[in-house]
Parts: structure tokens; sequence; C-alpha cells
């Protein structure tokens, strides 16, 4: 058989089990044009099906299109019944395993979600669907609060329109956190099974899956209420934007029952659409994302901008700020992520009785801050590393907050063991509140930090490859041809995390160190064809006015020579 044959033979096979209209009939017009010899089609029926969309650590993620590399109901189904013997094989004798199922609004979220619930009781596993489209955090919530084997939620969090997600949680001892390894080997290697032996319209379904009660949303919203209700007194004007996905509903909810007073609302953007209309790209790290947020505080005449990505399971603050163009700062992650570690580790303290040493642990990634080993080292508190992912931080034993710079934050582990940008909008809002009633604004918050603790500084840096390839390309020529200065420092060393390093396991990262003290970490990014630099720069020379103005330099050297070494 010929490789165009084959080629066409696998796509007129994925096409007769395709129980969805749209993508059965975009794939059948690729099919024609291919039998015609059409370069193009050719060419993007090998992009579909030469590789597979691989199920790892971060589960699914991926451009909905019909193909065994796209996001789609055949995928999704196969994914499913995988997931499901995957529960079957590790249940005890006698026990019937269980999976809560979430969703948001993303395109196909819904159909993906009951297509999984169906699966999941046609194989015997007792599936829970929540009741409508609901934030990340709140199916993390819930894995807990059914005690469930497991949780799947359908997101692609704050990837671009045309792209969805399947993220697979384990309960029990696992205590519903995001999956690792060797779990995902596991469950991939039932995917792959089901995937070469079954047709999707063979695989049992039962559409008698449990559909979960509000009880679930009410338990979690009075939980995360709890992690910081309203001090007495006067309270900040709020700009809230939901981009465009699902957070308002729950956030409204949870900030009402905190005391909070309602916020402006970015009107434009507070209601789920899977088009993510008014950003060319719903995360609101990226240029562009919060104008319209800055439009509105603008407006109001707001104190802080709180910003949740689609699935809310990340946080974005802004601030007032006289030199910005806007009139308003967005802090970085690692900003937000050392006031809240600063308020958790305060509270540790707080809560001792007498000369009682204080207990507990923060936690961050290895690409996140340094600054907050030192919080907890002036706290008495323990410090954990990590590697990048809430699956790594939220299995920090005896944590008490952990946080990764890309606006992800854990501030009640007792609660949800992921990221979770609700109540983390309401512990830093909790945190600012506060702070103006005392007199001080988050501005000054941050003044105060680094007088207490030194003067950080970072910086990110995301290059966007057309091809995969590229991405192994520049790691394999960094670790055969290393630097040796950077912006005038000098290296000194460069971990190679590929092997593992101390207590962290193997992973794709290279860590560099500079005789001034600078970090840099480059490393692939796990959910997008990107590689990302992380840059974390110190000073405690002068005083505050020429420290800040030391990193800043430095920050703007740095990425000057990083982004030519790996362009």
């Amino acid at each position: 058989m010929s490789e165009a044959t084959s080629l066409l033979t696998t796509a007129e096979a994925w096409l007769a089990q395709d129980p969805d209209d749209e993508t059965r009939a975009e794939l059948a017009g690729l099919v024609e044009r291919a039998r015609v010899s059409d370069d193009v089609a050719v060419a993007e029926l090998h992009d579909r099906f030469d590789t597979r969309l691989q199920f790892g650590t971060a589960g699914l993620r991926g451009r909905i299109e019909a193909g065994s590399n796209r996001m789609n109901r055949v995928l999704v189904s196969q994914a499913a019944a995988g997931l499901a013997a995957y529960l079957i094989e590790q249940a005890p004798e006698g026990v019937t395993p269980s999976v809560v199922i979430g969703y948001d609004g993303r395109k196909n979220s819904a159909v993906f979600a009951s297509d999984t619930a169906e699966l999941m009781a046609g194989a015997g596993v007792r599936a829970i669907l929540l009741p409508r489209l609901l934030p990340t955090p709140v199916l993390a919530f819930a894995v807990r609060f059914f005690d469930a084997s497991a949780g799947v939620m359908v997101t692609a969090s704050h990837n671009p329109p045309a792209d969805n997600g399947y993220k697979v949680y384990l309960g029990g001892e696992h205590d519903g956190s995001q999956i690792v390894s060797p779990a995902d080997a596991a469950i991939a290697a039932h995917i792959g099974r089901i995937a070469e032996t079954a047709l999707v319209q063979d695989l049992p379904r039962n559409d008698g899956f449990e559909i979960a009660g509000e009880d679930v949303v009410d338990a979690y919203v009075a939980e995360t209420a709890a992690v910081a209700p309203a001090p007495a007194g006067g309270q900040l004007r709020v700009v809230y934007t939901a981009m465009h996905g699902v957070g308002w509903e729950t956030t409204r909810r949870v900030l009402e029952t905190a005391g909070y007073p309602a916020p402006e609302l970015v009107t434009e953007q507070i209601d789920p659409d899977p088009t993510f209309r008014t950003v060319s790209f719903p995360n609101p790290e990226e240029p562009g994302a919060l104008d319209l947020s800055f439009a509105t505080a603008r407006a109001v005449g707001a104190d802080l901008i709180i910003a949740n990505d689609p699935d809310a399971d990340r946080l974005a603050i802004a601030i007032p700020d006289d030199a910005a163009p806007s009139g308003f700062r967005r802090l970085t992650g690692n900003e937000v992520g050392l006031l809240l570690g600063w308020r958790a580790a305060q509270a540790a303290r707080a809560a001792l009785d007498g000369d009682a040493a204080p207990e507990g642990t923060l936690a961050c990634s290895i690409v996140s801050s340094p600054a907050l080993r030192i919080v907890a080292e002036a706290h008495g508190l323990e410090f954990r590393e990590t590697l990048t992912g809430f699956k790594w931080i939220s299995r920090t034993p005896g944590m008490v907050f952990g946080f990764e710079e890309a606006l992800g934050y854990l501030v009640n582990p007792g609660t949800v063991r992921d990221k979770d940008g609700i109540s983390a909008a309401v512990a830093f809002l909790g945190l600012a509140t506060a702070s103006a009633q005392a007199g001080e604004s988050v501005a000054g918050l941050l003044d105060r930090f680094a007088d207490t603790f030194g003067s950080f500084g970072s910086d990110q840096i995301s290059i966007r490859y057309a091809e995969l390839s590229r991405i192994g390309e520049v790691m394999s020529g960094l670790r055969a041809l290393p630097p040796t200065e950077l912006a005038g420092a000098r290296v000194t060393r460069i971990d190679d995390l590929a092997d593992g390093f101390e207590a962290l396991p193997p992973s794709d990262v290279l860590r560099v160190w500079l005789d001034d003290g600078t970090r840099v970490m480059i490393r692939p990014s796990g959910t997008e064809p990107k590689l990302k630099v992380y840059v974390d720069v110190q000073s405690a020379d002068g005083d505050a006015a020429e420290r800040a103005a030391t990193v800043t330099a430095r920050l703007a050297a740095l990425r000057t020579d990083l982004t030519a070494l790996v362009s």
C-alpha cells in the first residue's frame, strides 16, 4: 500500500467513526481534495494523522478539528474509555470507582463532558456531571467533595478560541491533585489500546449518569468566602473581568458571601463567549488583554482590577500607576505571589500559641521568584521548590501556600489542591482592603516588601516557533554550546534538569546562574509551541530607588541578550 493510499485509508477510517457532523464534514472535504492530489490537503492530513495528540500530565490540549492529532469527539471518547479502564484497574476489589466531570464555556466543552459521562457510566464507573458550566477550581474542589476516584475538567484555560482540552485529577491519596507520572503513562497506554482495538460507536454508553446538585457549588462558595471575610470599614472600588469565561457567577457569590461590595464589571467580557471576541488571546498576561479593564477602571476611579482567565484558575491584579500609559499597571505573577506568600507566612505566625515554632511550607515552581524562600526563612517556615505546574506544587507536604509566576496561586490547600483564581482573588482583595484601611496602598505594600526582604525583579521571554521541532533544536544547541556570559555577567553554573537535579524529577529545563546573583530558567512550554525564558534579578545596593533602577536596567539588558540567544 502506498503512503498516499495508507493516509487516505486512515482518514476514512476515522471519518467512519466520527459522531460529530461538523468535524466529519470538514474531514470529508479534506479527503476529497487529497484524492485528487491537492498538495495542501495531503499535507493537512499528514499533520492530523501522522501523530497522535499525546495524553500526559497536562492531559490533552489542542485545536478542535478532525484527526488523531486534534481535539474532537473521537479522541475524547477514546480518552474517556481509556481513563475508565485505568480507574477500574486501580480500584480495590469490589469497589466501584467514581469520576466527577466539569466543563467550561468553550466550544464543544459541554459535548466532550457529556460524552465522557456516558462512556464512564457505560464502562461501569460512577459518573457525576457538574450541573452546568463552572470554573476549573470548582471541579478540583468537587473531586474531594464527592471523594471521587478522579476528576475530568474539559477546558483549554487561556488558549486560543479554536482549542479545547481535557485535564485529569486523581482522588484518594492524591487528594484531588492533577495527575503526574506514572499515572499519565498508564492512562495513555489504556487510551492507545482503546484507539487500536475499538471503534467509538462500539464503546458502551449509558446516559444514566448522575447530575450533581447545587450543594457542591454552595460548599465551594462557603469555603472560598471564608478565606478572607471582608474587613469591617471602608471598602475598595474594584473592577472585575471574567475574560469571556465562566468565573463571574461563582466569583459574585463568593464576594457577596464574604461581605465585599459588588465590583464594577467589564460588561463586554463578563459572560461566557467561546469566540473571546474582544481579545486576540484570552490570557490576562497577554498585551492588550486588560485594555477594557483599564478603560473601565479609569471611568470609575477604581482602586484595584481583578481579572480571571476563562476557566478562572488564574488571577491577574492591576493597580493604579500614574506612570503607566493606561493609568494602571498589571502586577507580575511574582509580585502577587510574593504578597500572598507574605500574607500566608504572617498568618502562620499569628496562629501560634506562645513560643511554639510555626509549621508549614511555602512552595513555588522553580521558575518563580526565589524571594519566596527568603519570606519562608524569615518566618521560620519550610520552603520547597517544585517543577513547573500545580500538579507538582499541590503535592508539597505541609503546604500553607503555593504559587507559580504564570498567575497561579493556591491559598487554601485544605479546600482545593490546584491553582484557584477565585480564592486567590478574595485573599488578595482582603489583603488590599485591610492595607488601605491602614493607610497603605498595594504599591506601598510592594515597597515595604522590598524594604523588608530586598529588591527583586522578574521577566519572562516567550518565543513562539512555527515548527515544534525548533524547540528541541534550540535546547540541544544550548546544551552543546552553553553561554559563558549574559549581559556582562559571567555564567558561574548551569544546572541541567534533564536527568533530575537534587530532589527534582527529570525535566527539560536549564537553570543558569550568573555571578551577580541572577537566575535564568529556560524550558519548553507544556501547552503551547513556545520556548519560555524566566529571568530573576535582585539588588541590595543603594536606597529603594537605586535598587529598583538597577533591577530594571539588568532586566532590560538580559532580555536583549537572551532573546538573541534563543531566537
